[in-house]
């Protein structure tokens, strides 16, 4: 265990990494009109552009199962300094870019280093704390990467109206130095288990989760591009199975599937990412459309809802210290469920104070959830499978996202095509009643999303209650 008398003070520039890195995962949301202008993409082409937003995303997810086995062989302080500069390289090739399809991959390999931080923090935080006291820290470290990508958006538009769009990736340079000193000089070595690096594995494991994440975002058009990625990554899982029984060391070590509280954790991540980006999404849309509101105006009630999510990862972290793992996560799950059976009953005239609790309860619901689940993960494995534990339970959230994304544009665009399938055309009826039938069809259909979110968190109750500290002989 990592030696250290001021343990939060040598997480502080952990915290802070994680943070900028979190926060160039939404700063290109404000900024990509003005990348667009500048690489002369036309706004016909905004699926290609929307590519430097995806991308990172992609990068994001695929790396962190491998990079946290490899914070277990090389050592986590080591591997998050080099990371760290990486995601500092990439920012400044993303600055430099003068192509569009250079900027994409440039975003890609940022996105790579970025999403090695986060298990590589979870990980230390194991390093530096006793497990009776991780919580609070895994909390600060949930919140930090919540913060990040709230403000990401506002973070981007701020830069912007002074300094070209560049700037949003030159500053992470100076930002990130600050992390690397502060990391070389608060944070003593850690700790580090000989074994083999399972490369193999690793890039099967990336091919899977890339392929599936390719696969299902083409789900709208269901084309046979789509059947070969997904093809691709079941044969990609298959594949990593098998090897995972042979490998002589294993990018994911069989012995953690045995526990109980190990499962149980990955599953309810699953199906939290899924309820979760249910509501990120749903919620702009429905202002967007059928409240005719303008895209600030449902940001900023989406912001409603993420604003809480750092607050409840910081009481989820007090709490599962007192509490153990299940309580605080099924609370917050509760929490969740709350919000969105609330949401589920808005109309045109959904307006303050209740639209803002019922955002702030779900909210609040989703950040309880983020401490007791990462420390149920890497409490339950043994020390030298920490790192890998943390990759995969983070990485879990985001395919249950993809998942999620994919339902809602499967599903939602057969419903929609069924609710308004009696509607008739303005030229046999007067506009306003057709406009009217509309917006009861979208409400509908917002309605449904959100029910639907809340049924997702409602399931994830069910391997919740498997997380029960001391069901494994090796939870610590």
């Amino acid at each position: 265990m990592l030696r250290t008398r001021t343990p939060y003070i040598a997480l502080l520039p952990v915290l802070a990494g994680v943070f900028i890195a979190a926060d160039d995962q939404t700063v290109v949301v404000t900024v990509l009109p003005r990348i667009m202008l500048d690489l002369e993409v036309p706004f016909t082409q905004l699926d290609r552009a929307s590519w430097t937003i995806t991308g990172y995303l992609l990068g994001y997810v695929c790396a962190m199962p491998f990079i946290g086995r490899l914070s277990d062989i090389l050592g986590r302080r080591s591997l998050y300094l080099w990371f760290m500069a990486l995601f500092m390289a990439g920012s400044a090739v993303v600055a430099l870019t003068p192509t569009l399809e250079w900027l994409i991959a440039a975003r890609v390999f940022q996105a790579m280093a970025a999403g090695a931080l986060v298990p590589i923090s979870i990980a230390i935080v194991s390093d530096l704390f006793p497990a009776e006291k991780r919580g609070l820290p895994l909390g600060l470290v949930g919140a930090s990467a919540e913060a990040g990508g709230v403000i990401g958006p506002l973070w981007g538009g701020i830069i912007t109206r002074y300094l070209d769009w560049q700037w949003v990736f030159w500053i992470n340079i100076p930002l990130g130095f600050v992390v690397l000193v502060g990391t070389l000089m608060l944070l003593t070595p850690s700790p580090v288990y000989r074994a083999k690096i399972d490369f193999v594995g690793g890039i099967l494991v990336a091919a899977a989760i890339a392929t599936l994440t390719l696969g299902l975002s083409r789900i709208d058009a269901a084309d046979m591009l789509m059947v070969v990625y997904l093809a691709a990554s079941g044969a990609a899982i298959a594949l990593f199975v098998v090897w995972q029984r042979s490998a002589p060391e294993p990018l994911l070590p069989p012995a953690m599937f045995r526990s109980r509280i190990f499962g149980g954790a990955n599953v309810t991540h699953l199906l939290i990412g899924g309820a979760l980006i249910i509501g990120m999404v749903t919620i702009p849309l429905m202002a967007n459309t059928v409240l005719d509101l303008t895209p600030l105006e449902g940001g900023l009630r989406l912001m409603r809802l993420t604003v809480a999510i750092p607050v409840g990862a910081v009481l989820g972290g007090l709490a599962c210290q007192r509490l153990g793992y299940s309580v605080p996560t099924i609370t917050g799950l509760g929490l969740a469920a709350l919000g969105f059976f609330f949401m589920s009953g808005w109309g045109v005239d959904v307006a303050d104070p209740g639209m803002t609790v019922h955002l702030l309860i779900a909210g609040l619901g989703f950040g309880l959830v983020i401490a007791p689940i990462a420390l149920a993960a890497t409490n339950s494995v043994r020390e030298e499978h920490r790192g890998a534990a943390a990759g995969l339970i983070t990485a879990m959230r985001m395919v249950g996202m993809t998942f999620g994304v994919a339902a809602l544009t499967a599903w939602g665009t057969e419903r929609f095509g069924t609710l308004v399938a009696g509607v008739q055309l303005p030229f046999h009826q007067s506009t306003s009643l057709f406009e009217s039938q509309l917006v009861d069809a979208g409400l509908t259909l917002f309605s449904d999303f959100f029910l639907i979110a809340m049924c997702v968190s409602l399931v994830a109750i069910i391997p919740a209650a498997l997380m029960v500290r001391g069901s494994d002989r090796d939870d610590e």
